[in-house]
């Protein structure tokens, strides 16, 4: 059987106060960017916008848009075109984005990169993913946590499976493991595995499988995602399928991130770190700049975004072509992170034919 917890509902949650960002630098008037990956689901593109007006209550006096990277309006050249409008000549951009993979590292900073090269009065300084953090953490601990509170089960005959979203990239992968790490001692779950929901493995149906298979009574199914969209959907459609085949296990769908004030303190504390100096993405792991296991060919591909012929694509527009965007490189100075899915050009997973992968899911009936 399956069973879903809520989210809590109520007014948008309190932040704390926070220094002021400031009015100008060097004489350049402010301006705070949002970049989002973007979604055909307006649920998910209403949910981002919500995270953005927190940030405008945050800090009121400075000019605050968003913009993004494909499917939906605005997009990020939008939004910096309203900054511009506005005066501002200093922009700092984050990505809203859980994860430094493709998004965060290329596509996002070859935008901003070309908009720069177009308006050389501008200076665009650009911030790091969410990642790991202590705030992310609680907010995850907090919506498991309200599975677990709401059953006789105890914590200990509970399996936690976590979903990311699933990447080309093997750090962004590894960044999920190690939420599903840090929830699992965190909480004393009796078991924790790791899925993802695209381009890697395991897959959902498959990684659930396997975990209906460890005795465990109860399982809790958490997407970490930021917002709803397409592909949550399917992983609630993959827990309800698994369900059905596992009359005796209780599966829980529990809710994603969504605007929780540890998600909202995070993106704050992100912007905070360009103008601090500490912008420090992860380039250790990174495929793009030394040979990781099963990732060797990798290795100083030219580093552009793929999304300029879907920007604005799904929102009832006819999508923007800007021509391509100039690779930030990996010299590695990233000094300038609910996802549909489509087609690019970007190298295959180099074990795409894991028979829990990509290969099963397109057998399955389900890519």
């Amino acid at each position: 059987m399956t069973s879903d917890i809520q989210q809590d509902g109520g007014a948008a949650p309190a932040l704390t106060p926070v220094q002021p960002l400031p009015a100008a630098i060097d004489g350049r008037k402010v301006g705070l960017m949002i970049c989002g990956h973007g979604s055909r689901d307006e649920r998910a593109c209403a949910e981002f916008r919500t995270l953005c007006e927190a940030m405008r209550r945050r800090w009121p006096d400075t000019p605050v848009e968003y913009g993004f990277l494909e499917f939906a309006t605005p997009i990020i050249r939008d939004g910096l075109n309203s900054l511009r409008q506005a005066g501002c000549r200093h922009i700092l951009a984050v990505p809203g984005m859980l994860f430094a993979a493709g998004h965060a590292k290329n596509d996002i900073p070859s935008v901003l990169n070309r908009y720069q090269a177009e308006h050389p009065d501008m200076v665009i300084r650009y911030g790091r993913e969410l990642a790991v953090d202590p705030a992310m953490l609680r907010a995850a601990g907090d919506r498991v946590r309200g599975a677990l509170r709401d059953s006789p089960v105890p914590a200990r005959d509970t399996l936690l499976a976590v979903v990311g979203r699933g990447s080309s990239d093997p750090d962004a992968n590894s960044n999920v493991a190690k939420i599903s790490r840090l929830l699992w001692e965190g909480l004393g779950i009796g078991w924790t595995e790791t899925c993802y929901s695209g381009v890697t493995f395991p897959l959902v149906e498959p990684g659930l499988e396997h975990c209906a298979r460890l005795g465990y009574r109860r399982i809790l199914v958490f997407p970490y995602f930021l917002f709803t969209g397409v592909l949550v959907d399917r992983i609630y459609r993959a827990v309800d399928s698994v369900a059905a085949r596992h009359p005796d296990i209780e599966f829980v769908k529990v809710p994603y991130l969504n605007d929780h004030p540890g998600v909202l303190e995070t993106l704050a504390a992100r912007v905070r770190e360009i103008l601090d100096g500490a912008n420090l993405m992860n380039c250790q792991l990174c495929k793009y700049r030394i040979q990781i296991l099963g990732f060797e060919a990798s290795v100083g591909e030219p580093q552009e975004s793929h999304h300029h012929h879907v920007e604005g694509i799904g929102s009832g527009g006819h999508g923007h072509d800007h021509g391509h965007g100039h690779p930030h490189g990996h010299g590695h100075d990233h000094h300038h992170h609910g996802h549909d899915h489509v087609h690019h050009h970007h190298r295959p997973h180099p074990h795409a034919d894991h028979p829990l992968g990509p290969v099963t899911l397109k057998q399955d009936g389900q890519g």
